[in-house]
């Protein structure tokens, strides 16, 4: 079973745009992103930067047109995300609360860039538990931005201000007699902030919101012992770029968890001279004059899983499927083979 997670990046700036895109079959993006989810084959698949709609009309659209490509997803799954979300405060200290920054997570308008899962199983509706509406400041070791002593922006905001950016959910899916839980979420990118690093210290929290649930410190939330996969975009390599890299390795390294390590020939043709980790593991392909190539897309199965196979979908300069992985999204698909039964 092939499980997968895939920033697409098709988010629009309007609202219906990502759906005339889809549904016109001239988009050139969205073709691209088609190509390589056809290509790779997941069972599982947790995309980002999905546009959400009431009635998932632009996820079935989606959807519809991966079928007429080759890829059936008969079972998909898609919350509002916590993107665009207006409070009417100031969450970013401009001094206006009317900008795409001040909302529960950066969004033009609600449901910009959500998430959603296309499954080959069933996802189990009744037993997913949606820890978008965690409060920042209610996480167990939360660490809150500051400035000159006092809470940034200010103190009101933190009685409303959500942890998670887009969304973090425990999706339970049914495979043959057991029940694999997806841990999916994508968290805030660590930059686009001042000294007091609030993008830096959400990001952080957004990973360390899994490592708690794990240890069974949510309030109501009893963890699921074994077979989950943490799956997303964290937005944080654990050894290069900004943010707090540490966060990053620490949770590669819990013990409950383990990292199949997924690699790309694309990826290490593509190294960044002064990067310290290995470019085969990266994920993401930005302007060698901003971060370049970081690994920020994770697929993590439970410790009792057994992995089969891992890889990037980022082939070679000059192989098949190289254009269509750099048409579609400045993110990588990274992809996880899991043994039968185990």
């Amino acid at each position: 079973m092939r499980i997968a997670t895939y920033n697409t990046e098709l988010s629009r700036k309007g609202p219906g745009l990502l759906l005339r895109d889809i549904l016109s079959g001239k988009d050139e993006q969205v073709s691209a992103v088609l190509q390589v989810i056809v290509r790779t084959d997941p069972d599982i698949v947790l995309l980002q930067g999905i546009d959400y709609d009431h009635g998932g009309v632009t996820l079935a659209a989606l959807a519809g047109a991966l079928s007429r490509a080759g890829a059936d997803y008969p079972f998909r799954f898609a919350l509002r995300p916590n993107s665009g979300q207006r409070t009417g405060l100031d969450h970013d200290g401009d001094g206006r609360t009317d900008g795409a920054r001040d909302a529960q997570g950066f969004g033009r308008y609600p449901g910009q860039g959500g998430m959603a899962v296309l499954s080959r199983y069933p996802v189990e509706t009744g037993g997913v538990r949606d820890f978008s509406g965690l409060l920042w400041a209610d996480l167990p070791g939360a660490e809150l931005p500051r400035a000159d002593g006092t809470l940034f922006p200010g103190a009101a905001l933190y009685a409303v201000q959500r942890l998670s950016s887009v969304g973090h959910w425990d999706v339970p899916v049914r495979v043959g007699e057991r029940t694999l839980h997806l841990l999916a979420f994508h968290a805030t990118p660590p930059v686009f902030d001042g000294p007091e690093d609030r993008n830096g210290l959400r990001n952080r929290d957004e990973l360390r919101l899994w490592a708690r649930y794990l240890d069974g410190a949510l309030p109501g939330a009893p963890p699921p012992g074994r077979g989950f996969v943490v799956l997303g975009d964290a937005n944080l390599d654990p050894a290069d770029g900004d943010g707090r890299s540490a966060a990053m390795a620490a949770f590669l390294s819990d013990p409950r968890l383990q990292d199949p390590v997924p690699r790309s020939a694309g990826g290490a043709a593509a190294a960044n001279a002064a990067h310290q980790g290995d470019p085969a593991l990266d994920t993401a392909d930005w302007d060698d004059a901003g971060p370049g190539n970081l690994r920020v897309d994770y697929v993590l199965p439970s410790a009792d899983l057994t992995v089969a196979g891992a890889g990037v979908f980022w082939p070679a300069p000059g192989a098949e499927g190289h254009e269509a992985a750099l048409a579609a999204s400045r993110h990588r698909l990274v992809w996880v083979d899991l043994a039968p039964g185990g």
